[in-house]
């Protein structure tokens, strides 16, 4: 029985208010329109990014589907869709690219303008939702939304992956693991021999320590008031590992005695909070060091500081999904998995099925997981 072009009820994870928990109800998800794609999902992982919305730290509307880093099948595609056809492999992609803007043009832009960010609408490219509980639209976290069976995503916002790769893994390259080995490769451009820190060791951090050690840093340390990560990270890559709760100085003061005054020449802030992001630049040398914000910052965050902190020479830069085109990247990094040129078995530390997605995310909070997936 072919569901093409009709309306799917399934289950899924909705989120009413912040603060709350997922809810399993049944949806229906319409057919794609033109230029979109209805695809079914086999195994999606839990992000911060997602908990960032539990929380309340990230503002979007609600009701909503959260989820962002999958992996699925396509069920059936509107009119106009070229890039894939029903049955083939897919990764959802957050960060769309739509190959015509700005951004996609640009060899160093990647926040494609069909992008969801800033301020997020949840919706379509018309305005509309596919999703519905009861008749009442359903919005959709950041061009995805994959804690759901069945979702709709535009053409812009999906890649074709090698159909041999393993959906519970490979979905890592969605989000968690891109954007941390990116923002060392891409965004850093980390160079061999020299120094880095890594701030924060969940999923993403890891994956920036591996971008690290892959690019030739000589030094990779990691920082994490967690020491239980601490293996995990040496095992990745990182040389040494240090928890500010140890010390009485700040921990910029710490990184620089580790490096005879010097600083590191690298240091990631994989975490999402201000005074990590103030500590990952104070850390880094004064006049050629470079710091990354990778870490989701909260929606109501600012910084302050002293010009002084980067006239002397620093440089303070953003990454976003690591600084890949996501469309042309993510086929690519996932044949690089198949090639064994990187491992993400090392990351996850938890599969369980969809309906669990509570436990996943309280196993997330408690700082006993790397990265779970859910499979479907």
């Amino acid at each position: 029985m072919s569901t093409a072009g009709k309306v799917i009820k399934c289950k899924a994870a909705v989120v009413w208010e912040p603060k709350k928990p997922f809810s399993i109800v049944e949806i229906e998800v319409a057919p794609p329109k033109a230029h979109e794609v209805r695809i079914k999902i086999l195994a999606s992982g839990i992000c911060r990014s997602d908990d960032h919305v539990l929380s309340g730290a990230l503002t979007v509307n609600f009701p909503i589907i959260l989820g962002h880093e999958a992996v699925g099948v396509v069920e059936s595609v509107g009119e106009g869709v070229t890039s894939v056809k029903p049955g083939d492999k897919v990764i959802p992609l957050f960060l769309p690219q739509c190959g015509k803007c700005s951004f996609c043009i640009n060899p160093k832009g990647n926040l494609c303008e069909k992008s969801d960010f800033g301020i997020p609408t949840g919706l379509m490219y018309d305005g509309t939702s596919r999703f519905t509980y009861k008749g009442q639209p359903i919005y959709k976290f950041v061009s995805t939304g994959t804690f759901t069976e069945y979702t709709v995503v535009h053409e812009d916002a999906v890649a074709k992956i090698d159909a041999a790769a393993p959906p519970e893994k490979v979905c890592l390259i969605g989000c968690g693991f891109s954007t941390g080995y990116g923002a060392a490769i891409n965004s850093a451009k980390v160079e061999p021999g020299s120094t880095c820190a890594v701030f924060g060791l969940g999923g993403v951090g890891l994956s920036t320590v591996m971008g690290c050690k892959a690019a030739g840093a000589s030094r990779i340390i990691g920082v994490d008031i967690n020491k239980d990560k601490f293996p995990k990270a040496k095992e990745l890559g990182a040389t040494e590992c240090v928890n500010p709760l140890d010390f009485k100085k700040p921990i910029n003061g710490v990184l620089f005695d580790m490096t005879d005054g010097k600083g590191v020449d690298y240091s990631f802030e994989v975490i999402g909070r201000t005074d990590t992001m103030m500590a990952a630049m104070n850390s880094c040398n004064i006049n050629y060091g470079t710091s990354v914000i990778v870490g989701v910052p909260p929606s109501a965050s600012e910084i302050t500081f002293s010009p002084g902190l980067i006239f002397s020479g620093r440089n303070w830069k953003g990454s976003l999904f690591g600084g890949w085109k996501s469309k042309d990247s993510v086929p690519r990094l996932v044949s690089d998995f198949m090639q064994k040129k990187f491992a993400l078995d090392p990351l996850i530390t938890h599969t369980m099925p969809f309906d669990k997605i509570n436990e996943g995310f309280e196993l997330l909070r408690s700082g006993k997981s790397i990265r779970s997936v859910l499979v479907f």
